[in-house]
């Protein structure tokens, strides 16, 4: 067997070139041809020309299919950063990270493969559906866009645990209520906080308070037993803060610090302590260390491993403080934990800043089914015909063509996510609605698409070749002939 020769790919490219140069530079007066490829005839093989034709017939229909892979890399990135603000729970004792979800994948490759070989094609046949190789490449496009569908309908719910920024002229505010009583707290030309605040009161959500400029001075009246007190603190605009209102023997005081409201990437939750006491604690909660330092003072946020934590070690004098509970702390959520001293003992009251991330992993699964099914249906029926189209030599020049299909799917979710700047809901929503569009484009083109068939391109020049192999020999046995005769006269003479 003869080694391969030579790079087709630059052949291709040049016959091409030579093709469009050729018939750049031609005449008017020079004869038409049936195919603009055909003015490479000066320098190439009919049936290299005839190879590149049925090449580039293919490569037309590879125009639409960036836009199956714009979508289908998107497990690897927006789907995986989806996971990081979900449930990733199975059960107490087993967890997942956010980019395992991937593994389904593989997993139903391995399984949706003969299954479809096996049962779903041979059911559609029997149903009298002729479901060619396009159409099936068509149908894994429409998969590809449900599954988007279903992160939609998924990444709506899981937003709702998400606190988003202020914008542009306001901020965010919460409010602890340490004064043993019930407060109202009045913030100047905002209508906030409407009812009063108890004590110790965790507070559902962040109000947002009105700035209409990038920094603030506000005066906030809190009222405690019928008497009012003016806390004045300085607000930048899209941040967000905490109040924390305590009282004293000299009267009711605030503190305000500013709190971080973004879920970590990793899906774990934040913790942060603050003390009431006159004296430091410290604390280990799993693998970090908190120094709490005294007269309410609060620690920066840190990230723990998400997981019961019945019994924190704790060590403070003079109280008791051998052990804390600080209960679940749950994937996506933010704590605040209040250490107060109760009856000589160390106790943490917990406050949830962030909410816990409540939809569960799971929900991810019908995505990576339709996903996973349309690859089954695009990827693997796409390379099978393109293989099956191609001439024998140009089969490389097809594959290297649909592997720029996926690369030119990764500059397109590039482009619309940097340039869409939408709420990701909405991305996914766009990107489900784009591939539509494109599903019915190449529905169109596949339905005015005439097959290639290679081997009959082999038959036609073969013959060829035997004609032109039987023309030499005639022509060198009447060669022969003419010698002989004259070989014959000259013997004569």
């Amino acid at each position: 067997k003869n080694p391969p020769q030579g790079n087709i790919l630059l052949q291709v490219c040049n016959c091409i070139g030579f093709a469009i140069k050729n018939r750049w530079n031609s005449s008017k007066s020079a004869p038409k041809r049936t195919h603009w490829l055909d003015w490479a005839e000066d320098k190439y093989s009919k049936r290299l020309i005839e190879e590149i034709r049925m090449v580039l017939r293919v490569l037309v229909l590879y125009i639409p299919l960036p836009m199956f892979w714009a979508l289908f890399d998107q497990q690897g990135s927006r789907w995986t950063l989806q996971a990081t603000r979900m449930n990733l729970a199975f059960g107490e004792s087993f967890t997942i990270k956010p980019d395992q979800m991937q593994m389904l994948n593989a997993l139903m490759i391995l399984l949706f493969v003969p299954i479809f070989d096996l049962i779903i094609y041979p059911l559609v046949s029997l149903c009298r559906i002729n479901i060619r190789p396009l159409r099936k490449m068509a149908t894994g496009m429409i998969f590809a866009a449900l599954a988007f569908g279903a992160a939609t309908l998924v990444e709506i719910n899981v937003v709702k645990t998400v606190v988003e920024p202020a914008p542009a002229g306001k901020c965010l505010l919460q409010v602890y209520n340490l004064a043993g009583r019930d407060i109202s707290v009045k913030v100047p030309d905002n209508d906030v906080f409407p009812d009063p605040i108890k004590d110790l009161q965790d507070l559902p959500n962040y109000e947002t308070l009105l700035l209409e400029a990038s920094s603030k001075v506000l005066g906030i009246a809190i009222t405690l037993s019928g008497k009012e007190s003016v806390c004045e603190q300085t607000f930048e605009e899209q941040k967000a803060y905490s109040l924390i209102i305590y009282n004293t023997n000299s009267g009711i005081k605030c503190k305000m610090v500013e709190d971080y409201i973004k879920k970590n990437e990793d899906g774990n939750p934040n913790i942060r302590f603050f003390n009431t006491r006159p004296e430091p604690v410290n604390l280990t909660v799993g693998r970090e260390q908190f120094y709490v330092p005294s007269d309410y003072s609060m620690t920066p946020n840190k990230s723990v491993d998400r997981g019961e934590y019945p019994s924190v070690n704790c060590s403070a004098r003079p109280e008791t403080c051998d052990s804390l509970n600080l209960g679940l702390l749950d994937f996506g959520a933010s704590y605040t934990f209040i250490l107060l001293q109760e009856s000589g003992t160390i106790v943490a009251k917990r406050m949830e800043d962030v909410e816990a991330n409540n939809v569960h992993i799971a929900w991810q699964i019908p995505q990576y089914v339709l996903l996973t099914a349309g690859e089954v249906m695009f990827s693997i029926t796409g390379l099978e015909f393109s293989y099956s189209q191609a001439p024998t030599n140009m089969k490389s020049v097809l594959q290297a063509g649909w592997l720029l299909t996926v690369a030119f799917g990764n500059v397109i979710v590039l482009i619309v996510a940097e340039g869409a700047g939408l709420e990701q809901w909405k991305e996914f929503l766009l990107f489900a609605g784009l591939l539509l569009g494109v599903c019915i484009i190449f529905s169109i083109m596949a339905y005015f698409y005439t097959n290639n068939d290679p081997e009959q391109l082999d038959k036609i020049f073969l013959e060829d070749s035997r004609w032109d192999e039987d023309e030499d020999d005639n022509m060198k046995k009447k060669n022969e002939e003419i010698q002989l005769n004259k070989a014959g006269k000259s013997t004569r003479l």
